[in-house]
């Protein structure tokens, strides 16, 4: 008598079988069609950086051919690198989509907001961001976060319940059992989603290389006069660097997330491909967040803080 031995279950043994990116989309196409029912006036958040890239892409395809049924909302510190917000302004325009931005620099401008002495305005985007929420009355609202960047989102939940302050309380969220997503909110309250929760930084760009999907070049090597501060190779600009005894230098670099030039750091790299990116990445044993962003290091609980008042 013979037997046959039982199938791994593998992707490669089974066309029915999914890939883990196959799986990490399906998720993800779930939820931006559950919110779509559940919800009247949802927005994505989008910068265009490369998780608010990924995250609109997986909404064209949630709803194609389609149009997606989601305005984006941008908050800009108007301290982003030009070439993300030339991207976009492109990206926009390409897909007809409707964009609602909300300026710091507007807020600082009338006096509703105070400049930084370190001139670092990510931790401005609270105010414009809740105000634009309530503005127009989102109560959806879809954010680019995942698990893996800091210990503050590791926590997090993939529809996160926040008050009519926006703030963030952890004894209102609520279990996700069976991927069952709790929706219900009281008038003023929103939710935040959170589609790419399970991702990581690698996920994310072995699905842009296998997609093909389209980034800002500020992403892969390129020469950039830079200086450093704090162990970070940190861009000149408005906002006020560099500072007397940081000299500025040219090298090559890359970022691995992009946001207020005052706090996103380059990291060193001659990876001008995905295929090198990807490379890069898989032997990395920083995450994007603890190895580039200043912001994240004003304290212990710093992006703790900030989720609390309402920023993410």
């Amino acid at each position: 008598m013979t037997t046959t031995a039982p199938t791994s279950g593998t992707a490669q043994d089974s066309p029915y079988a999914l890939t883990h990116l196959d799986a990490l989309e399906s998720e993800a196409v779930h939820i931006f069609r559950e919110v779509a029912g559940e919800f009247e006036r949802p927005v994505i958040l989008f910068s265009g950086g490369k998780d608010s890239i990924v995250m609109l892409h997986l909404a064209l395809k949630a709803f194609a051919p389609a149009a997606v049924p989601f305005a984006l909302l941008h908050v800009d510190t108007g301290h982003n690198f030009p070439e993300v917000l030339d991207f976009r302004d492109r990206t926009v325009a390409r897909h007809s989509l409707r964009l609602h931005v909300a300026s710091v620099q507007d807020y600082i401008d009338d006096g509703r907001l105070r400049e930084r002495p370190d001139g670092t305005r990510n931790p401005l985007q609270t105010v414009p961001l809740t105000d634009a929420i309530r503005e127009h009355r989102f109560d959806a609202v879809f954010g680019g976060g995942r698990r893996d960047e800091e210990k503050a989102r590791a926590k997090e939940r993939v529809f996160s319940l926040r008050d009519e302050f926006s703030q963030w309380d952890p004894r209102r969220q609520r279990p996700e059992l069976w991927s069952l997503y709790n929706g219900r909110h009281a008038p003023g309250e929103h939710v935040r989603v959170f589609p790419l929760s399970n991702w990581t930084e690698l996920d994310v760009w072995q699905y842009i290389a296998r997609e093909r999907i389209e980034l800002p070049e500020i992403y892969f090597a390129h020469e950039r006069e830079v200086f450093n501060r704090g162990g970070m190779w940190l861009t000149a600009g408005q906002w006020g660097g560099p500072k007397d005894g940081e000299p500025v230098e040219r090298r090559t670099v890359r970022y691995r997330t992009v946001g207020d030039m005052s706090c996103t750091g380059a990291v060193d790299s001659a990876a001008a491909t995905l295929d090198a990116v990807i490379t890069e990445i898989a032997a990395s044993r920083l995450t994007e967040r603890g190895a580039t962003r200043a912001d994240d290091k004003l304290s212990e609980a710093a992006m703790e803080d900030r989720k609390r008042e309402g920023y993410f």
